[in-house]
């Protein structure tokens, strides 16, 4: 077992075993707040998450986050030049993987910020979101968040590009205009970024549609209630 995989599956676990805060004041749960469900909701959906998308083909595996290509590298809306140097699809399947390795990796370094975020979000308004639709914690969590998680994500993308087969990358780059490698790791940041919330988001919408497969009381009632 590589080191990476080693701190990664620790990574996971400690998400896994954070406390989902005993939180105060719902009416099946006296000393409990929908306050304290939301940020339970958003705690075990970013959980589930990230426990997916870091594993070792996360990204690419998933529907809802995996990463395509720009189109200067041959991605929805290519030219029909780089269409032509970027004809063959084992290459571009061999590329797609290198840049979800590299989303990874950023990742990584976005779970543990996640973590410390719902732990200090301000809800003002925890009815709302409870009522709200099914991603409407996640969608607190990014208003909440804004774009620092690219930021911190950036450095963990450029080494994955970098490191992990990157002939395949500079190929591409090579061959591709209007793109350098540096614009390659801002482009993969910011779709990495959308991808972790959407990924969470589904996770929302799937303990809202059910919640008492969650096995917790409060998240039971208080959603259960709100159905």
């Amino acid at each position: 077992m590589t080191a990476a995989l080693t701190h990664r599956r620790t990574l996971i676990a400690a998400l896994a075993a954070a406390p989902f805060l005993t939180l105060p004041g719902c009416a099946n749960l006296p000393g409990f707040s929908m306050t304290d469900a939301i940020r339970e909701l958003l705690t075990l959906s970013s959980q589930r998450a990230f426990a997916m998308l870091l594993q070792p083909n996360g990204f690419y595996d998933s529907q809802v986050a995996r990463i395509d290509l720009p189109p200067q590298l041959g991605g929805d809306g290519a030219s029909s030049i780089v269409a032509k140097i970027l004809m063959t699809g084992a290459f571009k399947t061999r590329l797609t993987r290198q840049v979800n390795s590299a989303a990874r990796d950023g990742a990584e370094r976005a779970a543990p910020l996640v973590a410390d975020a719902i732990r200090t979000i301000s809800i003002a308004d925890a009815a709302a979101i409870v009522s709200g639709g099914p991603t409407a914690a996640t969608a607190l969590l990014e208003r909440s968040m804004g774009r620092s998680l690219v930021g911190a994500m950036f450095p963990g993308i450029d080494q994955g590009l970098r490191l992990a087969d990157n002939e395949i990358v500079t190929q591409a780059l090579r061959a591709a205009t209007g793109i350098d490698f540096r614009g390659l790791v801002q482009d993969v940041s910011d779709r990495t970024h959308d991808a972790i919330y959407r990924a969470i988001g589904q996770e929302e919408a799937a303990i809202r549609a059910n919640p008492r497969e969650t096995g917790s009381p409060l998240l039971t009632a208080v959603f259960g209630l709100a159905r």
